[in-house]
């Protein structure tokens, strides 16, 4: 009998095969959660400016989190839109990075399926 646990085991050797794939550069473990939280954000239809990023303490300081971003978009991975004041930047995740969370819910479809 397949266990539980087996379904997510397999789903991150599925997910590691997509993050191998050259569509963008790897991020490290800190860009990985910005990235994902501006995801969670997107999906709750919220809107996410840097200056509300800054208050969250898992990103680091100010500092830290201007780097990462940074990285982040010259890698492809998040856009900083423009808002209705010049002084405020919106972050979104690009058609690329969309295009890579299609990916790993193929994966988890995909694992769930080979029970």
């Amino acid at each position: 009998m397949t266990r539980p646990a087996d379904i997510y085991l397999r789903f991150l050797q599925l997910a590691n095969a997509v993050r191998g794939l050259p569509t963008l550069p790897a991020l490290d473990p800190l860009e990985q959660r910005i990235l994902e939280f501006v995801a969670r954000a997107g999906q709750a239809g919220q809107s996410l400016c840097v200056r509300d990023m800054i208050g969250h303490a898992e990103f680091g300081s100010p500092a830290t989190l201007h780097a990462r971003l940074k990285s982040m978009r010259e890698k492809g991975w998040i856009e900083l839109a423009d808002t209705e004041d010049a002084r405020r930047k919106q972050v979104e995740l690009t058609q690329a990075a969309l295009r890579h969370f299609d990916k790993l819910s193929e994966c988890l479809v995909k694992a769930t399926k080979n029970r």
